[in-house]
């Protein structure tokens, strides 16, 4: 039975035109069921210039992040298969479809697109600090989490509609540490996570600020490290968590 597939495109501030061109590259070489555009805080007639795009459009007036984006666009798409890509088109359209054919094959709960991994083609690189803070993210992530993998922040993701019911309820952070919770909390509940190797091209003007979010980023994997294995029944972290009041979930956060 074949699957259909939804992909939200989260966008702060996008380049409407390189934007534009990604999304029609995405519905006529993936052909899915729905595109959905989450853009936070859009300037002035852009959201106008996106309208003739064969996507929907969700804009909201103010900063949500990133995480928060793609939680609503998730919540919103309804498929079998759930996948995002950044809105610079780092990810191109044919590496999107292996991560998403990965889900589709059986083979994955959740398919994870990377760029660190040995077999991928990254034919524009990040700056030293970018690379140096990335590999090493990388690195600390490996070592505190259950799933070990090169590349845990890669614009690129797909993942069941099964696995997102399992996950959705798990999910806090609204910023770019979405990725690595996603992965983690993926992990701690027994679903299956496969890397994918991609063609990856670093796009200048991109909102990330490595250095400024670093100990952010730190601060967030800390964090989703301990819900992991509080849902793994780790008695240490329940403890933990016992002495803590906890926000609400994504899903539970009004737009």
């Amino acid at each position: 039975m074949d699957q259909s597939v939804g992909i939200v495109v989260p966008a702060f501030r996008p380049d409407v035109d390189r934007l534009g061109s990604y999304v029609r590259t995405l519905d006529e070489q993936l052909a899915p069921a729905r595109i959905r555009i989450e853009l936070d805080d859009p300037e002035p007639g852009v959201t106008e210039g996106l309208a003739s795009l064969p996507a929907t459009v969700n804009a909201v007036p103010y900063r949500r992040g990133k995480g928060a984006a793609i939680t609503a666009g998730f919540e919103a798409i309804e498929t079998d298969v759930r996948a995002f890509a950044d809105a610079d088109g780092s990810t191109d359209a044919a590496s999107l479809a292996h991560v998403i054919d990965r889900v589709r094959a059986g083979e994955a709960d959740l398919a994870v697109g990377s760029r660190r991994h040995p077999d991928a083609t990254v034919s524009s690189h990040q700056t030293f600090a970018r690379r140096f803070l990335g590999d090493g993210f990388a690195w600390i992530a490996g070592h505190l989490l259950d799933v070990s993998l090169y590349d845990y922040q890669c614009g690129a993701k797909a993942i069941t509609a099964e696995g997102w019911e399992h996950v959705r309820t798990h999910l806090y952070d609204a910023g770019f540490a979405w990725d690595v919770e996603l992965v983690a909390i993926a992990g701690a509940l027994g679903l299956t996570v496969a890397e994918v190797p991609i063609e990856w091209e670093d796009r200048p003007g991109s909102t990330v600020s490595p250095v400024r979010t670093s100990l952010n980023m730190a601060t967030a994997l800390l964090r989703a490290r301990h819900r992991a294995k509080r849902l793994s029944d780790s008695r240490l972290h329940a403890a933990i968590a016992a002495t803590r009041e906890e926000g609400p979930a994504l899903i539970d956060n009004d737009e």
